[in-house]
C-alpha cells in the first residue's frame, strides 16, 4: 500500500546502518547532552543524511529528528532516531539500531529499524504484516508474567513515571527485567517474538513511532503507559509494546504504581 515510502526508508536504513556500523569503535568521543544522554558525531551525521535525503525525495514532508529536525506544513512527517541506544554504541556495545518511520497526521504508516551489527532489518507497512529481512514475523504466545521477558527503559531526566515500584511488582510476579540502554532492538524482538513486552518511560516520539507500527503489524499492542492510542509526530507519554496477551495487566501494574 506504501511501497513507495518503504523501499526508500529500507534504502536509507541501510545507508544510515553502514556509517553506523563503519564508526563503530572502543574510545569514540562522544558530548553530554542536557538530559544526560551522550551524543556522538555518528548520531548528527545520520540524522544529517536522514534530512538530506528526505529533502531530495519527498521535500514538502517534515522531519522529526533526535538531534536535528525540519519543520513543514505537511501531513506527512518522517520520524527519525539516527542511533537508538548511542550510551552502548559509544561505550563499545553493538546494540543500537536506526529507526525510521514515515507518520501521517501522527499515524505511523511506514516504520523501519535496522540492527547494522546481525544485519536485522525490521519492517512494517500499515496493513501489510511486519517482517525482518523479508520475512513475515509474529509476537509470541505466551500469556502470563512468569518468565516472561521485559525490557524497560528511561531517562534519568524527563522521565514520566518511577520505574522502580513497577519493575519490583513484575519481578514478584515472574518477569525476568533487562535494561539495554536501547528500547528500539529489544521491542523489535517483541515484534518477532523472543521478548514478551517493553515499558519506555520518556517522552521522545522518535523511539516509539517505528516500532509501534512493527509491532502491531506483527500482531501485538501498543499504548502509552496508560493504555492510550497517541501520536507521533508529537512528545509521548511513553509507551507500552508487547505481545497483547500481557499488555493490561502491565498497563493496570503501571496505573497502580502511579496512583499509591
Amino acid at each position: 500500500m506504501h511501497d513507495d515510502y518503504l523501499n526508500f526508508a529500507k534504502d536509507l536504513a541501510l545507508k544510515s546502518g553502514a556509517l553506523i556500523r563503519q564508526n563503530f569503535a572502543s574510545g569514540m568521543n562522544k558530548n553530554w547532552k542536557s538530559d544526560n544522554t551522550p551524543v556522538t558525531e555518528t548520531d548528527l551525521a545520520v540524522n544529517k543524511l536522514v534530512i538530506e535525503e528526505i529533502a531530495k525525495m519527498y521535500p514538502e514532508h517534515g522531519v522529526l529528528g533526535e538531534e536535528e529536525s525540519k519543520v513543514s506544513d505537511s501531513e506527512y512527517t518522517w520520524v527519525v532516531d539516527p542511533v537508538d541506544g548511542t550510551v552502548p554504541f559509544s561505550h563499545g556495545l553493538p546494540i543500537s539500531t536506526f529507526s525510521l518511520a514515515l507518520t501521517k497526521k501522527g499515524e505511523s504508516i511506514v516504520g523501519i529499524v535496522y540492527d547494522p551489527y546481525q544485519n536485522r532489518l525490521f519492517s512494517a507497512s500499515k496493513g501489510d504484516g511486519a517482517f525482518m529481512n523479508g520475512d513475515q514475523i509474529s509476537v509470541s504466545s505466551k500469556n502470563t508474567l512468569e518468565n516472561a521477558l521485559i525490557d524497560m527503559e528511561g531517562g534519568l531526566k524527563n522521565k514520566v513515571l518511577e520505574m522502580q515500584p513497577v519493575e519490583s511488582e513484575l519481578v514478584s510476579l515472574g518477569a525476568h527485567i533487562t535494561s539495554l540502554w536501547s528500547v528500539i532492538l529489544p521491542t523489535a524482538l517483541v515484534a518477532s517474538g523472543e521478548f514478551t513486552a517493553t515499558i519506555f518511560n520518556n517522552p521522545k516520539p522518535e523511539d516509539g513511532a517505528a516500532i509501534s507500527l512493527i509491532v502491531t503489524e506483527a500482531g501485538g499492542k501498543v499504548t502509552d503507559l496508560d493504555g492510550n492510542q497517541q501520536k507521533y509526530n508529537q512528545p509521548i507519554n511513553g509507551f507500552v509494546a508487547s505481545n497483547g496477551h500481557v499488555h493490561q495487566q502491565i498497563v493496570d501494574i503501571i496505573k497502580a504504581k502511579k496512583n499509591s
